[in-house]
């Protein structure tokens, strides 16, 4: 039986990117609209500006996550892209740790960190996975 891609359904792989983008969907949308209202209490206009600039670009970024997400069957590269920025946000946020230390409550931000590393580390691993599945040999004429 022959399947139109829209058809066809999703290899486990497939899934697994998909659930990785739609969780950093959620994360970012969140994050950044909690962080767009809060804005960076108790500091300069200059740093509440960049704060909220940067939350801006963190719910825009789970706004494309969430399209990644849903269009799986068409994407590629840019689920290897997405997870990096997720990762080097986690490499960030290890590198503010060791010069600051852990913000309160400690087991959230862990959990943060554990996220950013270890979600783009599946999501990348699957979709390596699907690529590979889904790749036919090309015929050199």
């Amino acid at each position: 039986m022959m399947y139109e891609e829209s058809d066809r359904p999703l290899l486990v792989s497939q899934r697994i990117a998909q659930i990785c983008m739609f969780l950093f969907a959620a994360i970012a949308l969140f994050g950044g609209s909690m962080q767009m209202l809060v804005g960076q209490p108790d500091t300069t206009p200059r740093l509440d500006n960049i704060h909220r600039f940067l939350a801006g670009i963190y719910s825009g970024m789970g706004i494309i996550c969430f399209w990644t997400g849903w269009t799986i069957r068409k994407q590629d590269t840019l689920v290897f892209l997405i997870s990096l920025g997720a990762m080097m946000g986690g490499i960030g946020r290890m590198v503010s740790i060791s010069i600051l230390g852990i913000p309160e409550p400690h087991p959230l931000w862990l959990t943060y960190l554990g996220a950013e590393l270890i979600i783009p580390i599946i999501a990348m691993a699957a979709q390596l996975k699907a690529y590979q599945k889904l790749k036919r040999p090309q015929v050199n004429l």
